[in-house]
């Protein structure tokens, strides 16, 4: 896992180490759609929540489908379409989920109502602005964020279909060589959204096949990393 650290909340994005998971799910598959064994999805998570200390429980997390919709987390629910949960609701653990598409987390910083929120952001996601709603739903100024690994501008081929509107939302530099920049993209829809500083982690999923799940690199049979938080 990895941690980003950040005084009131505990946060970390998920690898593919330290689960149950067998063959092309190995080993912390944290996706239940994914088909993998479902026994052993709920074991990584449950793994996954006892690493920060949260209750697997009380975890929420969307049915994710691209798009911009982001809900308040209630503790439990796993079923809504959306691609994006917050909550202010300390020990609430949410999850967003994610196999090439960025996952993104964004929380409240020197406010005394600290706030999480998670999203899951694909090109179609940032296109349709689930950035601009997520940040639109914590709804202080004073927000941080973090990038977390998704396909990189290095493996990212599209077409021109995509990368025609991405040059015009995010940029013409965002597009070389039939390929998007993902995190470019996601740190200039944050910086519009008025976060100044995102951290980037800059983490390929596609090159690191012993750390992460891609499902472009495997071809849709792999397994589901995610951004993990709550409000400590």
């Amino acid at each position: 896992m990895i941690r980003w650290d950040v005084e009131g909340y505990e946060v970390v994005f998920t690898t593919r180490a330290g689960g149950v998971s067998e063959g092309p799910y190995e080993s912390l598959n944290l996706g239940r759609k994914s088909g993998d064994d479902v026994e052993r999805v709920d074991e990584n998570r449950r793994l996954a929540c006892a690493a920060i200390g949260a209750d697997v429980e009380r975890l929420a997390l969307n049915h994710q489908v691209h798009s911009a919709r982001v809900l308040q987390a209630r503790a439990g629910r796993r079923d809504a379409e959306a691609d994006g949960l917050w909550t202010d609701e300390p020990r609430l653990p949410v999850l967003a989920l994610s196999a090439d598409c960025l996952p993104i987390v964004l929380v409240r910083t020197g406010s005394s109502r600290p706030a999480v929120a998670v999203l899951h952001a694909g090109w179609r996601g940032l296109l349709a602005g689930v950035v601009g709603s997520g940040v639109a739903a914590l709804g202080e100024e004073g927000l941080a964020a973090a990038i977390g690994p998704g396909i990189g501008p290095c493996c990212y081929e599209v077409g021109e279909d995509v990368a025609a509107p991405f040059r015009e939302r995010f940029g013409e530099d965002v597009v070389r060589s039939g390929r998007v920049d993902m995190w470019t993209s996601a740190e200039r829809a944050l910086r519009a959204a008025g976060i100044e500083s995102p951290v980037r982690l800059d983490r390929c999923t596609s090159c690191e096949p012993e750390t992460f799940f891609s499902h472009r690199r495997d071809r849709g049979r792999t397994g589901r990393q995610g951004v993990l938080a709550y409000v400590a």
